[in-house]
């Protein structure tokens, strides 16, 4: 059962017996819909595309954290990963920019994680 559909038979706060009271209030109701059961294939690809979702996230995270910590320096990256694995090597490389070699060693160590997440995130 899908929870939105319970929530008008709620009466009171919300709490465990006030659930179970709207639950059952609400399965006694003639058009009530319920959700589909779900087979174990079905959840085995629901759960490739929540660990999808994970990648892309700690991917655009990344991401960030490298345009941040590279604005900090004065180097400005526009947004989008496309853009951050293209500058990058050129920041680099780059010896008048001005960035030290420990901020350079990060760098290089936070793009490879990046290219690695977006690997991962492409097979799925």
């Amino acid at each position: 059962m899908v929870p939105q559909f319970v929530k008008p038979y709620v009466k009171t706060n919300k709490n465990d017996m006030a659930d179970a009271e709207a639950i059952c209030e609400a399965v006694a109701r003639p058009n009530m819909r319920f959700v589909a059961k779900k087979t174990v294939e079905q959840q085995a690809i629901l759960s490739v595309h929540r660990a999808r979702q994970g990648f892309v996230r700690a991917r655009t995270a990344q991401g960030n954290r490298i345009r941040g910590l590279l604005s900090e320096f004065g180097i400005v990256i526009p947004k989008g990963i496309g853009q951050i694995m293209k500058r990058v090597p050129e920041i680099l490389e780059d010896g008048e920019n001005g960035l030290p070699g420990t901020m350079r060693n990060l760098i290089e160590r936070l793009a490879e994680n990046l290219k690695e997440m977006d690997r991962q995130a492409k097979e799925l």
